[in-house]
């Protein structure tokens, strides 16, 4: 006859095992969901996405992109458009065949500010952790690469990033070169998590094949809420507290296809971006 007491110890052990079944259950789920959202952030390529990128890729051949659909939202967004009108010009079509040579001073301090339609969203740059990327950043904004870009992409499930630097604004296009993967031991991402503020790159890594390391080029995220990511992309810089209400604005105003993954409601269009160094 069981005793009391190891009737007792057997529903703990039970009740152990359960626990131990749920946490291992849970944690797999993460798994596949990170590395699901971590596709999305990537330089859009097709064959690779398609599972979210239906709406970055409107304006390709729409027979090669026929495998890509999916079932849209019944109602998408009608959030309104916060955000004023751009100003006039248009975005230069610049392309270089390899990366700039390392110019800028590790040690000093940079501000990269753009001018947007909602408001400027000035960002402290990390030139001594991300020196290729700031360095970069440097030599396109100082020819006008950025100018009169729209930001095309902004997340808002699962992930909470506003989507910028691509002067195609289809999700496609760069400067034609690309730049190493630099400071992804920051201690800011620990947790597989980059915290509300942080600018990264984009980028094609497929975290799933693990091809596609050093492949940033232009386009990158700022981060208007903490996101649950794994440590892939490049965080170079900061967003400031009166940059960061400008991107609470754009992301209240929500997305277009009402399923948290398309391009914003606000216009926003970058009219003029700059580094500067203090």
């Amino acid at each position: 006859m069981v005793s009391q007491e190891q009737r007792r110890r057997q529903l703990a052990r039970e009740k152990f095992l359960r626990q131990q079944q749920r946490r291992t259950s849970a944690r797999r789920q993460a798994r596949v969901r990170n590395a699901v959202i971590a596709s999305v952030l990537g330089v859009i390529l097709v064959g690779s996405v398609a599972l979210y990128t239906t709406d970055v890729l409107k304006g390709d051949d729409k027979k090669d992109n026929a495998s890509a659909e999916v079932t849209p939202s019944a109602s998408p967004s009608k959030a309104p458009d916060p955000c004023k009108k751009a100003a006039k010009g248009k975005v230069k079509e610049l392309t270089f065949k390899k990366e700039p040579a390392l110019t800028i001073d590790k040690s000093a301090q940079y501000t990269m500010d753009l001018q947007t339609t909602c408001g400027v969203i000035d960002i402290a740059l990390d030139a001594a952790k991300a020196p290729h990327t700031v360095n970069s950043f440097d030599f396109l904004l100082n020819k006008g690469y950025l100018d009169h870009t729209k930001c095309h992409r902004l997340t808002t499930q699962g992930i909470y990033v506003l989507q910028c630097g691509d002067p195609q604004g289809t999700g496609m296009g760069g400067p034609g070169y690309t730049i190493p993967d630099e400071n992804l031991k920051d201690s800011r991402l620990k947790g597989d998590t980059y915290p509300a503020g942080t600018v990264a790159m984009a980028n094609q890594y497929n975290a799933q094949t693990k091809e596609g390391r050093d492949s940033g080029g232009s386009q990158f995220f700022l981060v208007f809420q903490d996101s649950p990511l794994p440590a892939n992309y490049t965080p170079f810089g900061t967003v400031s507290e009166s940059g960061m209400k400008v991107l609470k604005k754009i992301a209240d105003a929500g997305e277009n296809t009402g399923m948290g993954d398309g391009a914003p409601n606000a216009t926003v269009v970058i009219d003029k971006a700059t580094v500067k160094k203090s």
